[in-house]
């Protein structure tokens, strides 16, 4: 079964934009499900990102997230080397601070779409 790869926006804009937890307990409780049974997944940068901050979203991926849930990005090294030098012969097309932002090894993205393709 193939499973959605979400990334740390999925979260973070549900919570503080749309879907507070308090507020639409309906969404969390799917996304519950939708995670427990494998139909979606993340990887470690993506936690990253979320449990840099000490607060509800937090609390909530770890007490309702399987440990499973996200994944080793650095089993992604190879694809995420051919996504910098393709992000790096794209320099005339990007300013040099938001390729540095996306080559960011801290950053989720680039290891996203390098998960996503192995």
């Amino acid at each position: 079964m193939s499973a959605y790869l979400v990334d740390a926006n999925f979260f973070i804009q549900a919570h503080r934009a749309i879907y507070p937890l308090d507020v639409a307990p309906s969404f969390w409780n799917k996304v519950k499900e939708l995670a427990q049974n494998g139909s979606i997944i993340s990887i470690d940068k993506v936690k990253d990102e979320i449990y840099q901050n000490e607060d509800d979203l937090k609390s909530w991926c770890e007490a309702n997230l399987p440990d499973n849930f996200f994944h080793d990005s650095s089993i992604t090294l190879s694809e995420y080397s051919r996504i910098a030098v393709w992000a790096n012969s794209m320099s005339h097309h990007y300013k040099s601070s938001a390729l540095e932002e996306f080559l960011d090894a801290a950053e989720a993205d680039a290891w996203l779409i390098a998960f996503s393709l192995n």
